[in-house]
């Protein structure tokens, strides 16, 4: 679908269903609805006497929150599982359009907009994430919307246009969301029409040509069926532009659609089909070179040749690139689910995920953010994936147990260039080069689960749970370089090649924990979870060398964790206490070889199962409700993650390349971040309501690639934001105001780091101060 057939789509769908003539809407809160079993039949009859629009209230005590984070409905207070949750009116608080608004927000996490995509994102839990954005490497932090497994973090920068809630697991996930969860789990659940009856429509516009448009209607057709749409047009001009040309980058043109259909036949079955589209088309994502960069010449003994010193100064968010106009990040995502669930009887639960998603990119990213050709490339991938869980649950007094099965089977073609027209040089003088590739990973994911839960008395509980996984992967590679003048125009094809290639890895992965009840306001618990990463196949062999041993193993985590969960007994305070010890080895790690026979780099980026680490931590969450109408919230946490070892030749004092402090610290793990919130509401004598609120933010030291290069090096700083809501007194209307990066803060988020190309050390920076208006109708 064109973008055009694809917004008259959308608009067509908004016309329709304003006018069927909605149900009306009960006002938005970031309550999540609960979905225990148990209380299902209750909340349909509390849903169906809800009047259409509620008028703004204070709160009089904290939310209740409930969460799935073991796969069933608990109260977040009682479960013995370090997790973070935030529904819509909270996401919409801390200014969060998109999931990486969670920065900040989640202790010991770090959730950014990827390397030069405007669609993936880089998430790290505890020091654990994906080291390199390749497609051949898997995430080490699993995300799922409505419980469908997302396996790339391309296409992961979700929007959260109609988000009822977000979950984030800390810890190794391995039992009951399994491989590539070693880090922990972002859960993101959708909003269900029989639980969010009504509509919404939002404008909002902002600096930097900000303007978005965001509607949503759900309702039931009768009984037993309900259905929603949401819809989504999110647009700004970017905050990066050519001082030259005027051309603008670090930009969104983004278009999304959500439909759901809900069927609720008897008590016994119900079931919800889910279908999404999203079409993006960016232009490029621009950052800064931070580093002299570098040609140098095939005929040893010349060169190098300095192209472009390292700036000085902060950044003026002002860029420049070798691209034409033309060349942009275009992103097309789609996907259906269907998920039912029937209930046997009182006890027994069976539950099917069934989900088939299609993600199609291409984008040529500037890796080198400069006029220059050095580390120019597009990358065009089409991948497919089909995944079945199946899940039986049973539910008692005492017992609750699960017991599942998984299968996924994922394709991923792809097709990449590279442009270096700049870089190498014959007797100084430049000539042109491209590099092309061509590969297609395959992969076949199956896993057997289960974990119970025994209630020993009022006091004490244990749960126990293990997973096997069994991932077969193929791989197939093509690496071709093409010449030109001065060499006169030639090819090597092929240059290197994996020849089809298969390999499987297995494991098993146990979770362990004791809960002790001292009150219904105290808890304490301890676990410990293993988490397992798949192994997989050097994406960047450039060489016949690389590609006859392209194969990089598994990775591993231990993780022992104890908890305090704390609220007080009129539900005003609330406060989490959570300490780990994680042993993590076989990091897979993608490194640079700088320097080859007679000085001319070999251009290697071999993969190795590097490392050994620990990491230790301290993490604090809470919230209070002071006085009649303001709420404090915050969180603080400590990391302590060093390698244990690292097998990097350039740690060799013999070599020429010999670097002691190469890996002396392990990246996107700061020691300390933090963040207070305040949020105070003022009744209005006509029963509208006003509140404003504000947060302050901070994060110490953090290193940006895994080669510690202290260009990279982001030092400590304070973000701070702002915003104002008015909500109309039957709360039909609703006008918000914000800014970001109040002190304007010009930080990096992000890194390039390939040194042995062009001495490539590029910095991603995050938004400068930004603000913006909204006005939301709710019918």
């Amino acid at each position: 679908m064109k973008r055009k057939q694809l917004s008259m789509a959308i608009q067509g769908a908004l016309v329709a269903t304003v006018l069927i003539g909605a149900p009306a809407l009960a006002a938005e809160t970031g309550a999540a609805p609960a979905a225990a079993q148990d209380q299902a039949q209750a909340q349909a009859q509390d849903q169906e006497a809800k009047p259409r629009i509620t008028a703004p209230t204070s709160p009089t005590q904290l939310e209740t929150v409930t969460v799935t984070a073991r796969r069933r409905a608990e109260p977040i207070q009682e479960v013995p599982v370090a997790v973070t949750a935030f529904g819509e009116t909270q996401l919409r608080d801390m200014q969060a359009n998109n999931v990486d608004g969670l920065q900040s927000s989640v202790p010991n996490m770090n959730i950014v907009q990827g390397r030069g995509s405007a669609n993936s994102i880089n998430v790290f839990i505890r020091g654990i994430g994906q080291p390199d954005a390749l497609q051949t490497f898997d995430p080490g932090v699993g995300m799922y919307v409505d419980d469908v497994y997302y396996s790339r973090i391309n296409g992961a920068l979700f929007s959260l246009f109609d988000v009822a809630q977000i979950e984030v697991l800390r810890g190794p996930q391995g039992t009951l969301y399994g491989k590539n969860s070693t880090g922990g789990a972002i859960k993101l659940t959708t909003k269900d029409p029989f639980d969010y009856e009504g509509g919404s429509i939002e404008a909002t516009l902002g600096n930097y040509g900000r303007a978005e448009g965001r509607f949503y209607y759900g309702g039931r057709f009768s009984d037993t069926v309900a259905g929603s749409i949401a819809a989504a047009w999110i647009t700004n001009n970017g905050y990066v532009r050519d001082a030259v040309s005027g051309r603008h980058y670090n930009d969104d043109d983004t278009r999304a659609l959500r439909f759901k259909l809900a069927f609720e036949p008897s008590d016994s079955f119900n079931a919800t089909f889910s279908f999404d589209y999203t079409d993006q088309d960016a232009a490029l994502t621009l950052g800064r070179p931070t580093a002299p960069l570098i040609a140098v010449d095939m005929v040893p003994g010349l060169g190098p040749y300095v192209l472009q010193f390292a700036p000085t100064g902060e950044w003026d968010y002002r860029a420049r690139t070798s691209f034409g106009p033309d060349k942009g990040q275009d992103m097309t995502h789609k996907g259906v689910s269907l998920i039912m669930n029937w209930n046997i009887n009182d006890a027994w639960l069976l539950k099917s995920i069934t989900a088939w998603r299609k993600l199609d990119t291409a984008s040529y990213i500037d890796i080198d953010a400069s006029v220059f050709e050095l580390g120019d490339v597009f990358v065009g991938f089409h991948q497919r994936q089909w995944s079945q869980e199946l899940q039986l649950q049973y539910h008692s007094d005492s017992v609750k147990a699960i017991i599942g099965a998984y299968y996924l089977n994922e394709r991923l073609p792809s097709h990449q260039e590279a442009y270096a027209d700049d870089f190498l040089r014959f007797f100084g003088t430049p000539f042109d080069f491209l590099r092309t590739i061509d590969d297609n990973l395959r992969t076949t994911s199956t896993a057997l689960f289960a974990n119970v839960d025994w209630s020993i008395n009022d006091h004490w509980s244990l749960a126990a749970g293990v997973r096997w996984s069994r991932d077969r992967k193929s791989y197939f590679r093509t690496t071709s370089a093409f010449f030109g003048p001065p060499l006169g125009a030639f090819s090597a094809d092929p240059q290197a090649v994996i020849p089809g290639i298969r390999h499987s890895w297995s494991a098993v992965t146990p979770s362990f924990s004791l809960k002790y009840k001292f009150s219904e306001q105290a808890m304490a618990y301890f676990s410990a979870n293993r988490g397992f990463k798949s192994g997989g196949f050097n994406g960047r062999a450039n060489s016949q060398a690389e590609s006859d041993n392209p194969i990089f193993n598994p990775e591993f985590v231990w993780t022992y964790e104890v908890g305090l969960k704390l609220q007080s007994a009129d539900h005003r305070l609330m406060g989490n206490f959570t300490a780990f010890h994680s042993n993590y080895r076989d990091f897979q790690a993608r490194v640079s070889e700088i320097v080859q026979s007679g000085g001319v780099p070999n251009f290697a980026f071999p993969v190795l199962n590097a490392a050994r680490m620990t990491i230790d931590g301290f993490e604090f969450e809470g919230s209070a409700l002071l006085g009649k109408s303001t709420t404090l919230s915050g969180q603080l946490s400590w990391m302590n993650a060093r390698y244990k070892e690292f097998n990097d030749l350039r740690l060799d004092p013999s070599r020429p390349d010999y670097d002691p402090h190469i890996h002396d610290h392990v990246p996107f793990s700061p020691d300390f971040t933090g963040r207070v919130a305040l949020q105070h509401a003022f009744d209005l004598s006509n029963g509208g309501m006003i509140s404003i609120g504000g947060d302050v933010s901070y994060r110490t030291e953090t290193w940006l690639s895994v080669d510690n290069r202290a260009n990279l090096r982001q030092p400590a700083y304070t973000l701070v934001g702002l915003y104002g809501v008015w909500d109309s007194p039957q709360g039909a209307w609703q006008v918000r105001a914000g800014v970001r990066n109040l002190t304007d803060k010009t930080y990096m988020t992000e890194g390039q780091e390939f040194s042995s190309v062009g001495n490539i050390q590029t910095a991603y920076f995050g938004w400068p101060r930004n603000w913006y208006v909204s006005l939301r109708y709710n019918f």
